[in-house]
């Protein structure tokens, strides 16, 4: 799927869970469903200009939901966690 960094990386993942994890260097991201970790790890160092030591992927199945009688589901995504190297950071993160 080899394309722009960002046809894979998605959105950033903002959580109080993931703000933690910042100050380990790891970050998250929503991306491309049928993107792997080869990929996200090349759109993550091409995107920031920094070193990634690791990337976890998962797959995130929708939730069932409710409105009246109506039942429908969300959509099913893949998220990724990216480790950076010791000192690297993403400044988009920093500050929210």
């Amino acid at each position: 799927m080899d394309s722009h960094p960002l046809e894979i990386l998605r959105r950033p993942i903002i959580t109080e869970k993931i703000a933690i994890a910042q100050e380990a260097g790891k970050y998250a991201f929503e991306v491309h469903s049928k993107s792997n970790k080869k990929e996200i790890k090349k759109a993550v160092e091409e995107a920031f200009k920094v070193k990634v030591l690791a990337v976890n992927v998962m797959n995130v199945k929708g939730k069932t939901k409710r409105s009246g009688t109506t039942v429908f589901k969300t959509r099913n995504w893949k998220k990724a966690i990216v480790t950076l190297a010791q000192g690297d950071r993403i400044e988009v993160f920093e500050g929210m």
